[in-house]
């Protein structure tokens, strides 16, 4: 059986024990899409370095802390306990307590912070002149998307963003109703998108890949139904895929998807959204013209397929509640069918 003393020192070892097995367990789980831990851009890199030297100072000071507090307790317990206080406040103890419990804290601490100020210019320099310019409009509950390209028309889309990769692009970010906040986690920092006035984020992806953005600032009640795709792709892809974004909609390729645009338009879907080369011309709502081409319906909401498209338009409003858009479900089965049917065809 243990003595009680030696008893008490493994359960305070295991105590220092426990914030070490806890943080290890929770970094398993920063892996991701959506990782500020797993970084693929300039800005995000700097952010997670910043991050780890955060931890690593955090953890000196901790174990300074607890290596004192063990110190503290053995000299008491071989002492006893009449010992007075003022004894250990004098000589080789004093140097302890102000070294390892003032200044070692006080200097990592320092350091953290002007390692944190000196990274603060390059997250927030504006891109090369010249770079491509994005703007982004943050609106209850979706992302607003025009590519202004240099020496281009603007190319009109929604809930989406593709980038190529190693380019510097420029955010040219705000909101016409509360405030927003655009974040890509894995590409670089996150940026508020107040409404009247036009804030400005620089990122430099590194990585190809799918990667997930949302709105970090609360901002009603879908705030959490508020996220968007960012695919990162070879510069050649890309601009591929921005030539064939600035086109207009492809004409339906069969009976059923004629029928779906004929409903759409018929139906007045076309009051509040654009579709390029049709009859709708809306700008309430998203720019459908080739919907049928991104990740996912509903700003990250739904998978983009057919039945993704019939659930969003029957029940709109109970998929995002206080969305704008009305909910479509008294609409036959078959009416919704069809009008999926050539949104899914929009690609």
């Amino acid at each position: 059986m243990l003595e009680p003393e030696a008893a008490h020192r493994i359960r305070l070892r295991r105590a220092a024990a426990l914030p070490f097995l806890g943080a290890a367990l929770l970094l398993c789980g920063c892996d991701g899409i959506q990782s500020t831990l797993a970084p693929a851009g300039v800005g995000a890199k700097r952010i997670a370095t910043l991050f780890w030297i955060s931890v690593v100072g955090a953890a000196a000071i901790w174990l300074a802390v607890m290596a004192l507090t063990l110190v503290a307790i053995r000299r008491g317990n071989a002492r006893g306990e009449g010992r007075r206080i003022a004894d250990e406040t004098r000589g080789p103890a004093a140097w302890i307590i102000v070294g390892g419990g003032a200044v070692f804290p006080s200097v990592v601490l320092a350091g953290y912070l002007l390692y944190g100020l000196a990274l603060l210019p390059d997250l927030v320099a504006p891109a090369p002149h010249g770079s491509l310019q994005i703007q982004i409009s943050g609106e209850m509950w979706w992302w607003r998307v025009h590519y202004l390209p240099p020496g281009g028309d603007p190319v009109p889309l929604a809930n989406e963003i593709r980038l190529p990769v190693g380019e510097p692009v420029e955010f040219l970010v705000e909101s016409p109703d509360v405030i927003h906040s655009f974040w890509i986690p894995s590409l670089g920092p996150k940026i508020d998108m107040i409404p009247g006035r036009k804030n400005r984020l620089a990122l430099q992806p590194t990585t190809t890949g799918l990667f997930r953005g949302a709105c970090a600032e609360y901002c009603g009640a879908s705030h959490a139904r508020m996220n968007f795709y960012a695919e990162v792709m070879e510069k050649a892809a890309f601009e591929r895929w921005l030539a064939q974004q600035a086109a207009p909609a492809k004409e339906p390729s069969t009976a059923l998807e004629a029928r779906g645009r004929a409903l759409f338009l018929g139906n007045g879907c076309g009051a509040c959204h654009t579709v390029r080369g049709t009859q709708a011309d809306g700008v309430l709502g998203p720019d459908l013209t080739h919907v049928g081409s991104r990740h996912s319906i509903g700003a990250g909401l739904l998978p983009n397929d057919r039945e993704g498209f019939a659930r969003f338009i029957a029940s709109t409003n109970h998929l995002k509640p206080e969305v704008r858009m009305p909910a479509f479900g008294m609409l036959p089965a078959d009416d919704l069918t069809a009008i999926a049917a050539w949104l899914d065809g929009l690609e």
